[in-house]
């Protein structure tokens, strides 16, 4: 016995698309058949009127409207199997729906059953709390450094030695620190180092000490 392969709804809906195209097919061609048997007629019909022949021409009269109902019929029919077309497209369409649907709920339920919502809160909780201690430590720790290495003596100190070190190269501290002189603008003038006393031998020493040559 052979073994028989069960249909699919997709299987299924596509036989039946495939059905309804067919039908659509011949009630097209059926249609086109009525419309020339329509023609004939007319051309029969015009041919007895010319010919007097009033029995004829009514008989053929009665054909053609029979004919022409059931070529309107066509167009109905026609158009119920558009719409059953168009309802199997539909539903098909919402089937694949409802089977997404159903993959993403199983999938929503199987990563709801591995989550704990507590555990999860609690991780949360944990790394909020961790990194708060983490901030508070690394706070804690510039403020141990910041004393170590800015102690108030520090300043007075430096202070001292930039004094101490223009003093040796003879540059007058007076109240407050003032701009260190440019290799041009502040080089004293021969006017001024003579009025301070200061010799061309003492200038030539203090750019020298100034790395300038």
């Amino acid at each position: 016995m052979a073994f028989l392969k069960k249909k699919t709804v997709d299987d299924v809906i596509k036989e039946q698309t495939k059905e309804l195209k067919g039908t659509q097919r011949q009630i097209t061609r059926d249609r086109s058949a009525l419309e020339k048997q329509e023609k004939q007629l007319e051309m029969e019909i015009k041919k007895m009127a010319r010919t007097g022949n009033k029995e004829a021409c009514t008989i053929l009269a009665k054909q053609l409207i029979q004919l022409r109902k059931q070529k309107n019929r066509t167009y109905a029919v026609s158009s119920k199997v558009t719409s059953m077309s168009t309802q199997t497209k539909l539903m098909h369409s919402q089937m694949k729906m409802a089977g997404a649907m159903a993959t993403t709920t199983k999938t929503m339920q199987a990563v709801n059953k591995k989550m704990d919502p507590q555990k999860t809160l609690q991780t949360m909780q944990n790394f909020q709390k961790e990194n708060m201690k983490m901030e508070m430590t690394e706070e804690m720790m510039n403020d141990t450094l910041d004393d170590l290495f800015d102690e108030s003596g520090d300043e007075e100190e430096s202070e001292g030695i930039v004094s101490q070190v223009l003093d040796e190269i003879g540059i007058e501290i007076s109240g407050k620190m003032v701009s260190a002189p440019s290799a041009s603008r502040n080089l004293p003038s021969a006017s001024t180092s003579k009025s301070d006393g200061i010799s061309d031998e003492d200038i030539e020493r203090q750019l020298k000490a100034l790395g300038v040559d």
